[in-house]
């Protein structure tokens, strides 16, 4: 009767722990097939970046965590894009556009900043509401690491680097 119900319990320990990874690990999606319009007015289609290494950053300019955010991103960038990084900062909805423009030029930022007036981004990345939200996307359009809130810019720029040095010959 023991050995049942020790059995038993093994199973629904292990059941559990399945069922637990299974839920929190983090899922590979692939990147949302949107176009993005960048505050000057050029359109940039997610999927024509393919073979390439991406961070998406949802910010916002009344975001503290992401002001304080944004000159670990102009270093990244500044350090990696001749690799192969893109970063693509996208402006949640409620951001007017002309504090958008304002704000990216008075910080100087490199990278791609887009609008997303609508609100389509944010939806079609599984209804991003809470700033920073950073997603990493590998050369295969796969979301690899996603992060809401201060994210460990160390760790990052790790992860960026392995991807950067990741030999996949479908792309030229």
């Amino acid at each position: 009767m023991k050995k049942r119900i020790f059995f038993f319990i093994a199973v629904v320990v292990f059941f559990a722990a399945a069922v637990s990874i299974w839920w929190f690990y983090p899922k590979l999606e692939l990147v949302p097939d949107i176009s993005l319009k960048t505050i000057d007015g050029k359109q940039v289609a997610l999927n024509s970046l393919r073979g390439k290494t991406i961070l998406i950053s949802f910010w916002a300019t009344s975001c503290s965590t992401c002001i304080r955010e944004i000159p670990h991103l102009v270093n990244l960038y500044n350090d990696m894009n001749a690799e192969g990084l893109e970063i693509i900062g996208i402006a949640m909805s409620y951001d007017p556009p002309n504090l958008v423009l304002n704000f990216s030029e008075n910080r100087n930022i490199p990278y791609t900043i887009a609008l997303d007036i609508d609100g389509n981004a944010a939806k079609a990345f599984g209804n991003i509401i809470a700033t920073p939200t950073n997603l990493l996307i590998d050369p295969d359009g796969k979301v690899v690491f996603k992060k809401t809130g201060v994210v460990d810019i160390e760790n990052l720029r790790h992860q960026i680097e392995l991807l950067l040095t990741k030999t996949d010959t479908t792309y030229s």
